[in-house]
């Protein structure tokens, strides 16, 4: 029987009611007392066109403005909470971390085919603690790093950022694949290079979409085509994991990671694509917020000689403590305070971790006075805290007296709370620190003659990296 127009009309009105019914039920969280104000969402797409998911530090920094420090946000169907400030990044990340521990489904990693994140979340732990005591043959993880930045050093040339990737690429792929590559050999560039495309399709309006409705994940080959950097990075672990179960001496130790992964995976009896998180979460930590820092770290000596050179600055300091010979270790930390304060001010000023990862409640939570329900998804705008003028001196100037008390010993701010809650492993610390430390004992830095002096400005992607890319001059010392 053929529907009449009249019969369509009230048929399109029924089904229009329905939806906006279902999905005023799906914003039953805003009806709650207390729950945090937040823009009117759109019908079906909530806040998703309020948002510009190209700049997000923009949008929350004008929504911040509008609604305070806790405001809320919907994306299509799921419940967003973004914290600014420390007071409530603090009292999310570290007084209330058991509360949200989770994270939210990464429903397009799952498509891609990195496995369930729970599943990834037991591997992830594991290595956590095999990474503190881990090392190849009589190697340990502090010799790897600290033999990398040696031949950094060695073959530093004017392109400082593609550079710095490279070495730091090395440092993980010395654990994953039991041996590094020379800075020419093409298997090393093609790495970086998926690498890349990789982390530009972390942001963006697509990517948000996908994960408020992940329904249309379903579309045959959808994932893959949106996301063909992250696809290619998959298919390059998939041929790493299965040289090594082929290559895999049962009555030897562990070769590297990937081999303490692969055992583990036979124990737990845990499906092998969860590795595949791992080794992602191992690249994405260890590589692209360290290379990140040095780009900054570097950037910032060019542009401030004076934190460099000068007398009582990191190269007197390293020269008095470290000398020229030896090596820097993670014990000379506690005896070059400035230098350990440079680090740190780095990370402030450059605003490289801007976005915390997000993270879920698993139960029902209060932060700054507002309710939370369970299930909520949180950012961290992590950018917020470092701007803050009421915490610290000199926020829009580059200052590592920050970390420094009256005496000139190193202090801690409490303000860098956010960005070690969750953000700071114990691998990519070593690294900055190791790096850093070697560049500066070896090389001078400078603007190079006839070239434009750099801006110092940052641009997001994921992270916050120096823009546009600069050149520099290194020296021996």
């Amino acid at each position: 029987m053929l529907l009449t127009g009249d019969t369509l009309a009230t048929l399109a009105v029924a089904v229009a009611i329905f939806l906006l019914l279902v999905d005023q039920m799906h914003r039953h969280s805003r009806w709650a007392a207390h729950y945090p104000p937040g823009p009117m969402p759109l019908p079906g797409l909530g806040n998703l066109l309020q948002v510009n998911f190209q700049d997000p530090l923009l949008s929350f920094s004008q929504l911040r403005r509008r609604f305070g420090d806790v405001f809320s946000l919907q994306q299509a169907w799921t419940p967003v909470v973004v914290l600014n400030g420390l007071a409530a990044v603090r009292e999310a990340l570290v007084y209330r971390s058991q509360d949200n521990y989770d994270r939210p489904p990464a429903t397009v990693y799952e498509h891609l085919g990195y496995g369930p994140r729970s599943e990834g979340v037991i591997l992830r732990r594991f290595s956590s603690s095999t990474l503190r005591n881990f090392g190849l043959g009589k190697k340990s993880l502090e010799q790897w790093v600290t033999e990398e930045a040696s031949c950094l050093c060695a073959a530093f040339a004017d392109q400082p950022q593609r550079l710095l990737n490279k070495a730091v690429s090395n440092v993980i792929a010395s654990l994953t694949f039991g041996s590094r590559f020379e800075y020419n050999d093409l298997r090393i560039l093609k790495l970086l290079d998926i690498l890349e495309d990789g982390l530009k399709e972390e942001v963006g309006f697509v990517r948000q979409v996908l994960e408020a409705i992940p329904v249309l994940l379903r579309i045959p080959g959808l994932a893959a085509r949106v996301f063909p950097g992250q696809r290619a990075f998959m298919v390059l672990i998939d041929e790493l994991v299965i040289e090594h179960r082929v290559t895999r001496d049962r009555a030897q130790p562990p070769r590297d990671l990937t081999d303490a992964f692969l055992d583990e995976v036979e124990v737990r009896g845990t499906p092998r694509a969860a590795s595949r998180l791992v080794v992602s979460d191992l690249f994405s930590a260890g590589v692209i917020t360290t290379s990140a820092t040095l780009a900054w770290a570097l950037l910032l000596m060019i542009l401030h000689p004076d934190v460099q050179r000068e007398p009582r600055r990191v190269q007197q300091e390293v020269d008095e403590v470290i000398g020229q010979v030896r090596q820097p270790e993670m014990g000379d930390q506690a005896l070059v305070p400035f230098t350990m304060a440079v680090v740190h001010e780095v990370q402030c000023f450059g605003d490289i971790i801007a976005l915390g990862l997000p993270h879920m409640t698993s139960r029902d939570i209060e932060v700054q006075g507002f309710l939370i329900p369970k299930g909520t998804t949180l950012i961290t705008n992590l950018s917020s805290v470092p701007k803050d003028e009421t915490i610290w001196k000199k926020p829009s100037h580059f200052h590592p007296e920050h970390f420094l008390d009256a005496q000139g010993r190193f202090v801690k701010q409490e303000a860098l709370i956010p960005f070690s809650a969750g953000t700071c492993g114990p691998l990519a610390c070593m690294e900055r620190f190791l790096f850093f430390t070697s560049l500066l004992q070896h090389l001078s830095f400078s603007v190079p003659t006839g070239q434009p002096r750099p801006t110092g400005h940052g641009v997001f992607a994921f992270l916050v990296t120096p823009s546009p890319p600069y050149q520099l001059c290194a020296l021996p010392c």
